[in-house]
């Protein structure tokens, strides 16, 4: 499968770039299975969710290698090196990481949502991951720092 783009507004290079990947010469290229899940994310989440923001949403990451994540200290479950899961940030500033992180849990479908670090009004990014319409959970979750450890609680 030749790689360009994953949906309307995610090309191939910001889904699978990485900084640690180019610095360690990781190999970060997805297969056609997770190229597959990829486009699941991008279609039921991200680009509904590029609509209503009406403009641009920066994403931290996106498919991760097995290799790459366990560079970066990822979860070894991580649905990122499975290509199911994006992490998402309004660095500009259309609509805040809280208001994106309530509109997918309030209108999208979706496997997991991570409200990440930051404070109560306003997550650092969101995380968000989609599996498929029978089998998304819906769960939500909280991730917190203790004793330098992430800590995630259902909310």
């Amino acid at each position: 499968m030749q790689l360009e783009k994953i949906s309307k507004h995610i090309s191939a290079r910001e889904a699978i770039e990485s900084y640690t990947a180019k610095r360690k010469g990781i190999d970060n290229m997805p297969n056609d299975y997770q190229i597959t899940n990829m486009v699941g994310v991008a279609e039921n989440v991200f680009e509904p969710l590029r609509e209503w923001v009406d403009g641009p949403i920066k994403i931290n990451s996106f498919f991760r290698s097995i290799e790459l994540n366990k560079a970066i200290g990822g979860s070894s479950k991580s649905q990122h090196c499975q290509g199911r899961a994006i992490d998402i940030d309004d660095v500009y500033g259309y609509k805040t990481n809280a208001e994106m992180f309530n509109y997918i849990k309030n209108n999208l479908d979706f496997d997991q949502l991570i409200w990440e670090f930051g404070t109560n009004d306003n997550p650092d990014w969101v995380h968000v991951s989609y599996v498929s319409t029978d089998e998304n959970r819906r769960r939500c979750l909280k991730a917190t720092k203790d004793k330098g450890k992430a800590v995630y609680s259902i909310i």
